[in-house]
C-alpha cells in the first residue's frame, strides 16, 4: 500500500499500567505505519497508570516528537481515555487499539485499506487466538445479544482495535462505559461500518484489566444507547407508550373491581363477604394509573427540554453539499 502524503493517521492509545508493553508497542506501530502515510501522531492516554507507564512514555517521546502524552489526574475509564484522546487528536484517519500488545500493529493496513474503499469506520473482529472458556464464552453471548438487539451484524463490539475517519468522532460523544457501542451510534448517524478478521495476541506482560463484570456494565449501557438512538429527538414516543399501557392496565383493573362490585353488593350475584375496598387488585389498579400518569407526564417534560434546545444539535447528519460552480 503506498503512502498518502496528504492524510494525517493519529493513534489513540489509552494506558493503565502497561509499563512493560510500551517499548515494543511502539516499535511495532512506527515499523507497521511506514508507507500509509508521511505523517503520523502517537497519543498517549496515560489513564492513572500507579506503575512506570508515565516515566516510559517520556523516555520515548524524548527520542520522537510524534508522540503526544495525555495524563490524567486518576484512572476514569477508558471511554473517558478515548475523549481525551479523540479531543486533542488531529489526523483525517483516527485509530483505536490496546497498549497490551493484544492487538497486532501488523494489522494496521488492513483498517486503512477498509477506509480506503470508502467505509467510515472499521472494527476488528478477533476470530483467532486462544483464550479461557470463561472468557470467551460471555463475550459471544454478549456480541450475539448485541447483534439481535440492534441489528448491526459485527461479531466483536468489544475489540478495541478500530479505525475512524474524522468526521465519526466529530458527531459523537462517548461516555460511561459506551466506547464499545461507538459503532451502533456511528450507524445510527449514517455512517458506514464494517469489520475485518485479525488474530488475538496473548499477552506477554502485565496483567489483564477485564472481568466478569464488564459484560454486566455493557448489557445496561446497551439500553443507554438504544434510548440514544431511538428516542433521543422524541422521548414522548418510548415514555408515553410506556404511560399508555400501565394506565390501560390499570384502567382495566380498576373497571373490573367496579363491575364485581355492582353485581355483588347489588343482589345480582349477591354476596355479604365481598369487599372492593380489600381487594389488593384495588391498590394495584390505582397504583398503574399513577404510573402511567407520571411516565406520560415525564416525556411531555422531555419533549419541551428537547424543543427549547433543538439548536444545540441537529437529528440528521450530513455527508457532503454538492454546489453548481
Amino acid at each position: 500500500m503506498q503512502a498518502d502524503a496528504r492524510r494525517v493517521i493519529s493513534f489513540v492509545l489509552p494506558v493503565y499500567n502497561e509499563e512493560g508493553n510500551l517499548p515494543a508497542l511502539y516499535e511495532k506501530i512506527t515499523a507497521a505505519v511506514t508507507g500509509l502515510s508521511d505523517d503520523y501522531e502517537l497519543l498517549f492516554v496515560d489513564d492513572g497508570s500507579t506503575d512506570g507507564s508515565l516515566q516510559t512514555l517520556e523516555t520515548l517521546q524524548a527520542n520522537d516528537k510524534r508522540i503526544s502524552i495525555i495524563q490524567l489526574r486518576r484512572n476514569f475509564g477508558k471511554a473517558a481515555a478515548y475523549n481525551a484522546g479523540f479531543e486533542h487528536t488531529s489526523g483525517d484517519i483516527v485509530i483505536t487499539m490496546d497498549t497490551d500488545l493484544q492487538d497486532d500493529p501488523d494489522e494496521i493496513p488492513l483498517f486503512i485499506e477498509q477506509i480506503d474503499r470508502g467505509f467510515d469506520m472499521v472494527c476488528g473482529w478477533k476470530h483467532k487466538g486462544k483464550g479461557s472458556m470463561d472468557k470467551t464464552l460471555p463475550s459471544k453471548l454478549f456480541n450475539r445479544v448485541v447483534r439481535a438487539v440492534t441489528g448491526i451484524s459485527l461479531h466483536d463490539f468489544n475489540c478495541p482495535f478500530k479505525a475512524y475517519r474524522r468526521e465519526v468522532l466529530d458527531e459523537i460523544d462517548v461516555y460511561g462505559e459506551l466506547h464499545r457501542y461507538i459503532p451502533v451510534l456511528a450507524v445510527s448517524r449514517g455512517f458506514t461500518v464494517t469489520e475485518v478478521k485479525i488474530k488475538n495476541m496473548p499477552r506477554t506482560s502485565g496483567e489483564s484489566k477485564y472481568g466478569f463484570e464488564r459484560y454486566m456494565r455493557g448489557m445496561l449501557d446497551l439500553l443507554t444507547v438504544l434510548f440514544i438512538t431511538r428516542f433521543a429527538k422524541r422521548p414522548l414516543h418510548f415514555l408515553g407508550l410506556a404511560g399508555l399501557i400501565f394506565c390501560s392496565t390499570g384502567f382495566a383493573i380498576l373497571s373490573f373491581l367496579l363491575g364485581a362490585h355492582v353485581l355483588y353488593n347489588f343482589d345480582v350475584l349477591a354476596d355479604p363477604t365481598w369487599n372492593i375496598h380489600n381487594r389488593p387488585m384495588l391498590t394495584l389498579g390505582l397504583l398503574l394509573l399513577i404510573m402511567g400518569a407520571q411516565f406520560f407526564s415525564i416525556g411531555l417534560l422531555a419533549e419541551l427540554l428537547i424543543t427549547m434546545n433543538a439548536s444545540s444539535g441537529n437529528g440528521y447528519s450530513v455527508k457532503k453539499i454538492r454546489k453548481r460552480s
